[in-house]
């Protein structure tokens, strides 16, 4: 049962039954968020029989600590997940197995330390400062808040990671990205029938021409990075750590084609999801006035001051955190089994398909009170250490848990305590939100807000 005035933010209304293999083709295509159906938010562990292969939807804590952590080698990603993140990011941290990803995360893990993390508040806030400036000289307007975080975050990463800047137009590298996504992002009827990753997939021309872009730009600012180390001149960024970072263990370096996966990673990792939360916050703030005065009220106690800004702005870091409950940037996981196993008293035979939907499991009957409501009073600090572990995955867990979640929420809970401060943000009253998953769960038309500059006491 609801409590008063508590927003239920927009999301399908899973199907009651079973759906049939034509209907699942039909949704995937549409939006794979539809093919949930209304047991798998209620029951821990579902089979689902697939062309060619069981398939297993798994919501149970212990069976995904067995699956991510204590089994996690039997594993590894599946055939639809392997293709998806061949497109350009094949040898990087996301997509390698075995020894290459044990090199590479434990070359790249100082790149994400808390320490290094911290460093970039200033950055953070030099971004969010310029936004401010630019929506300030709009006037009162309607933007399209989607598209504005896609390019600030963007605009994190260049101060972050290319000191130097790209050599092009955000604006354009941006749209790029979002088309990247949009085209490797849909699972069709070639991913669930197990077609080879070498049959093209719709798209695939579009898809080529955006890599060869990318990999342009990539190439040609790691060539005048290595021409300022040699001079001594480099700045202390990102990338300079990157081409420095070596493994503890073997004193092996990257490769260039890792090097440049791990800098395409970062880019779509950091710049897409990133921003896809911040959207998703400024809309659920929009319907809900009381945490948006929270937020606001905190961000004008603790934004004087930088010094450990992101851990004093616990406000906005818990709507933060919610908007990633009900959105997760990444909605569903997936494995394939080596060999046998048994989850609690399921069998799971060689070659299933284990599916972990973070989209599911953040709002499953069995785990979440309220699942559907917009509450970030869970993730405050009293509350938070309530929430079971293992029911709660925005950046996965385990071994290969995302390495940049520090960085993602810290940058996220800066730019929205900063935009709440400064701006009234409104839904426009034509707005239509609603999630898509593709790579990542985006809002299908973006997020039309009627933005004016508050007078701040």
């Amino acid at each position: 049962m609801l409590h008063r005035n508590e927003p239920c933010p927009p999301a399908p209304v899973p199907p009651q039954g079973r759906l049939g293999l034509v209907d699942i083709l039909i949704r995937l295509k549409r939006n794979p968020l539809e093919c949930w159906s209304e047991d798998f938010f209620r029951d821990p562990i579902c089979k689902l029989r697939l062309p060619f292969l069981d398939a297993f939807l798994v919501h149970e804590p212990q069976a995904i600590k067995r699956v991510l952590m204590d089994n996690a080698k039997n594993y590894p990603k599946d055939a639809i997940q392997r293709r998806i993140l061949s497109s350009g990011l094949a040898d990087g941290l996301l997509s390698v197995e075995g020894e290459r990803w044990e090199i590479q995360r434990r070359a790249l893990a100082p790149l994400f330390a808390r320490r290094t993390v911290n460093s970039f508040t200033r950055a953070m806030l030099t971004a969010a400062d310029e936004l401010v400036v630019k929506w300030s000289k709009l006037g009162a307007t309607t933007i399209d808040v989607a598209a504005e975080m896609t390019l600030i975050t963007l605009r994190v990463l260049t101060l972050t990671i290319f000191s130097d800047g790209i050599g092009g137009d955000l604006g354009e590298f941006s749209s790029a990205m979002t088309a990247y996504f949009d085209v490797v992002g849909r699972i069709g009827a070639l991913d669930l029938l197990g077609v080879p990753t070498f049959v093209p997939r719709p798209g695939h021309g579009r898809l080529r021409r955006t890599m060869a872009y990318f990999e342009g730009i990539i190439d040609r600012i790691v060539q005048m990075r290595h021409e300022r180390l040699a001079r001594e001149e480099a700045p202390d960024d990102l990338l300079t750590l990157l081409l420095k970072a070596l493994d503890p263990s073997t004193g092996q370096r990257l490769d260039s084609t890792e090097i440049r996966s791990n800098i395409l990673t970062f880019l779509s990792a950091g710049h897409e999801t990133t921003a896809n939360t911040l959207t998703w916050s400024f809309f659920l703030l929009s319907q809900s006035p009381e945490w948006r005065a929270r937020v606001r009220e905190e961000a004008e106690r603790e934004l004087s001051s930088p010094d450990g800004l992101a851990d004093r702005l616990v406000v906005a870091r818990a709507v933060v955190e919610e908007a990633l409950r009900l959105y997760p940037p990444i909605a569903a996981l997936s494995r394939s089994a080596l060999e046998r196993d048994l989850l609690g008293d399921v069998k799971v035979g060689r070659r299933s398909l284990i599916v972990i939907a973070p989209y599911v499991l953040h709002r499953h009957r069995a785990i979440w009170d309220r699942p559907n409501v917009f509450d970030p009073s869970r993730f405050l600090p009293e509350a938070r250490s309530t929430i079971p572990r293992f029911t709660y995955l925005p950046f996965g867990i385990g071994p290969r848990t995302c390495i940049g979640s520090s960085f993602a929420l810290q940058e996220a809970t800066i730019i929205l305590a900063v935009l709440i401060r400064n701006f009234d943000m409104r839904l426009s009253a034509d707005a239509d939100v609603w999630p898509v998953q593709r790579i990542t769960l985006r809002t299908a038309k973006g997020l039309p807000m009627r933005i004016s500059r508050r007078e701040r006491p």
